[in-house]
């Protein structure tokens, strides 16, 4: 199973006014250099919790249906599954109609594939994933990108290889443990 992004963040769960406000930047000097910071530190926590903070479109590639049927969609949260497609012998998609998927009802992030037409060329979901505004966005993950806004704005520099962690470190740990989701 592969995923990857197919349509970037809709918005930033951590606003230009409130990243600055957390720098104590006045002015519009740094705006560029403080905005492409937000992205790359939202990028970095969705990354090590696996879930996306804001909506974003996503793709799932199978090369196999799943036995049982079900697919475990990444990021999270899933707001909705926007389209199915099954793959025939000779590599042409074929849509899977709404009817024979749906999301469970329990596991908002599970799919569960009913009757599906022959795809010995794999499946594709296409999912929309995050949360719908940048107020419903854990409030800890947006402190953690603060943090690596601060961070990063005052050590603009490489960091060292094997460095002991630091303060800020620990506390980013702090923050994202809660929502980091473990791979079994």
């Amino acid at each position: 199973m592969t995923t990857f992004q197919v349509r970037p963040p809709a918005f930033e769960p951590v606003g230009l006014a409130a990243a600055k406000a957390h720098l104590r930047v006045d002015g519009d000097d740094e705006d560029a250099v403080i905005t492409g910071l937000v992205a790359a530190a939202r990028a970095h926590v969705e990354a090590v919790t696996r879930r996306a903070l804001a909506v974003q479109g996503w793709r799932c590639v199978l090369g196999a249906i799943p036995r049982d049927g079900r697919v475990r969609l990444r990021p999270g949260p899933v707001g909705a599954v926007t389209a199915v497609a099954a793959f025939d012998a000779d590599g042409v998609e074929v849509a899977v109609p709404e009817g024979d998927w749906r999301l469970a009802p329990a596991e908002p992030d599970m799919i569960v594939l009913g009757r599906l037409p022959a795809a010995p060329n794999g499946i594709e979901i296409d999912f929309d994933t995050g949360y719908a505004t940048a107020e419903a966005a854990p409030a800890p993950l947006k402190q953690a990108i603060l943090m690596l806004v601060a961070y990063w704005f005052e050590n603009r520099e490489a960091a060292a290889l094997g460095a002991v962690a630091g303060p800020a470190a620990l506390a980013f740990e702090a923050l994202v443990a809660p929502f980091r989701e473990l791979r079994l």
